[in-house]
């Protein structure tokens, strides 16, 4: 069955909490803030997850983050999760990594629909199947 892939790593077999702990140490290592978020809906064009708790500024050790993961896992069970690593130094302020770190499942299914339009043009949307 497909997986969503989104992220960095979507295209890896699912990371280990080991290997997840490890790529957070790794983002607080570069002094990155972490959040973590979570939705039911995982279209591609859905860039607004609800935000688990707030960014975790000025952590030093990946145990903090992975409590509060463990508890939005408990909390959301059936839900997608994703963990975010924001560099806020000035000239960057943007997202460097995020990659999902919980599935539910039963994943959710996605297709394309194609229809033709005038002049032979190809539309595309991607609904929910």
């Amino acid at each position: 069955m497909p997986r969503i892939t989104q992220g960095a790593f979507s295209f890896l077999p699912d990371l280990s909490d080991d290997q997840i702990s490890a790529q957070i140490q790794y983002a607080l290592d570069q002094g990155w803030a972490v959040s973590l978020e979570h939705t039911d809906d995982p279209h591609p064009r859905n860039t607004y997850w609800d935000m688990w708790g707030t960014p975790m500024f000025d952590l030093k050790d990946a145990a903090g983050v992975m409590g509060e993961l463990k508890a939005c896992r408990t909390a959301n069970p059936e839900s997608y999760i994703r963990l975010s690593a924001f560099d806020s130094t000035r000239g960057w302020e943007t997202v460097r990594l995020a990659f999902m770190v919980h599935r539910p499942e039963q994943e959710a299914k996605f297709r394309l629909e194609r229809t033709e339009g005038p002049g032979r043009v190809q539309h595309y949307s991607v609904v929910r199947a």
